[in-house]
C-alpha cells in the first residue's frame, strides 16, 4: 500500500510516499481503507527529534507513518470485534493514517454521519474530541459567557460551534482573515487580534479557551469572571517553549482552582457525540485546503504557516 513515511527530523522534505506493507490486523481491531485524514499540531510537532524524544519517554509509540485523524470504510475485522463489519463507513483515530488503510481498535472508531462527507468526518477526531473535553471540563452551559482564543484553527472552529450548540455565548480571537470565517460558523463577536488587545476589554468572560498559547494566564486572568475556569489547549509549535507552557499549565491547573490543562483521549462516546451535532446540523468540520497523498508534505507546509482557517485534510482514496 501508499503511505506517507517520515525519514529523518525537520521540515516535511523529510515525508516520502512510499509502498509499504498494509498493517496486520490483531484480533479486537478494525482495518479501514483510508479515504481521508487529516493534520493535527501532534502531526506537525513529531517532525522535531526533541518531540519524538518526549513522546518516548512517555511511553507513546511512535509509527513511521504519520496520522491519525482518519475516515473511510470498514476493510476487515479481528475476531474479537463486534460493533463493526466490512463495509462501514466510520471515522476516529488510527497510528498511521496517512496510508491506504490502517488498523486500529474498534474503541477508537464511530459510524461516520450521514451528513458529512469522508474529508469532513475526518477532521473531525482529534480537534473534535479536544474542544468538546475542554468545554465540558469549563461547566459550559446556557448564557455562559465564553471567550476561545485562537479561534480560527481545528480546535478552535470546533470550540466555536460546540460552545454556540450547548447554548453559550461566544466571543472569538482570531488574525484578520479569519474574523468573517469565525462569524459565518456562529461566533456571536469576534475580535482582531491585530487591531485590539482582548484584555484590555471591561468584558468578563466565565471561560476562556486557550489555543492560541502566545499570552501568558495573568493576560487571561484580566478578563475572566470571578470563579471563572481558564482552559489550557494550545501550545506552541516550538519544543522548548512547548515544554514551558507545560510546565506552567501543569502547575496552575494545581494548585489554582479553575485552571485546567488536560490531554484529550478520543473515545468512542465522544465521537459518537460529535457525530450526534453534526447530524442535527450544529456542527460542521471546517476546511481550509485538501490535498492528495502524494502531496501531503506540501499540505504540511501549508499547516506550519499557522494561517490556516480550520483545518487540513488529505485525500486518500
Amino acid at each position: 500500500m501508499k503511505a506517507i513515511v517520515q525519514n529523518g527530523y525537520g521540515s516535511p522534505d523529510v515525508l516520502e510516499l512510499r509502498e509499504i506493507d498494509p498493517p496486520v490486523v490483531a484480533d479486537d481491531q478494525v482495518l479501514v481503507k483510508v479515504r481521508a485524514a487529516s493534520i493535527n499540531a501532534f502531526d506537525w510537532g513529531m517532525l522535531r527529534r526533541l518531540v519524538h524524544v518526549i513522546a518516548r519517554l512517555m511511553g507513546s509509540p511512535v509509527p513511521r507513518v504519520r496520522g491519525a485523524d482518519l475516515a473511510g470504510t470498514v476493510e476487515a475485522c479481528g475476531r474479537n470485534v463486534t460493533r463493526f463489519k466490512p463495509g462501514d463507513e466510520v471515522f476516529g483515530i488510527a497510528r498511521g493514517a496517512f496510508a491506504e488503510f490502517a488498523a486500529t481498535a474498534e474503541s477508537r472508531l464511530a459510524p461516520k454521519p450521514n451528513r458529512l462527507t469522508f474529508e469532513q468526518a475526518a477532521a473531525m477526531p482529534v480537534a473534535g474530541c479536544t474542544a468538546l473535553q475542554g468545554l465540558r471540563r469549563a461547566q459550559v452551559w446556557p448564557g455562559v459567557r465564553v471567550l476561545v482564543y485562537g479561534a480560527g484553527g481545528g480546535t478552535g472552529t470546533f470550540a466555536v460551534q460546540i460552545a454556540k450548540a450547548l447554548g453559550a455565548h461566544v466571543t472569538a480571537v482570531t488574525r484578520t482573515e479569519h474574523v468573517e470565517f469565525l462569524r459565518s460558523i456562529g461566533a456571536d463577536q469576534v475580535i482582531d487580534y491585530t487591531r485590539e488587545d482582548f484584555t484590555r476589554r471591561v468584558e468578563r468572560y466565565d471561560v476562556i479557551m486557550d489555543i492560541g498559547a502566545d499570552r501568558t494566564p495573568s493576560d487571561h486572568a484580566r478578563v475572566l469572571a470571578p470563579n471563572g475556569r481558564l482552559v489550557f489547549v494550545g501550545a506552541p509549535k516550538e519544543p522548548w517553549p512547548l515544554m514551558t507552557r507545560i510546565v506552567e499549565a501543569m502547575l496552575l491547573s494545581r494548585f489554582r482552582p479553575g485552571r485546567i490543562m488536560y490531554t484529550a483521549r478520543v473515545t468512542k462516546e465522544d465521537l459518537a457525540a460529535l457525530s450526534e451535532l453534526a447530524e442535527a446540523g450544529k456542527l460542521t468540520p471546517a476546511i481550509d485546503r485538501t490535498y492528495p497523498l502524494a502531496q501531503a508534505p506540501d499540505a504540511f507546509r501549508y499547516f506550519g504557516t499557522g494561517r490556516v482557517a480550520g483545518k487540513v485534510v488529505i485525500r486518500v482514496a
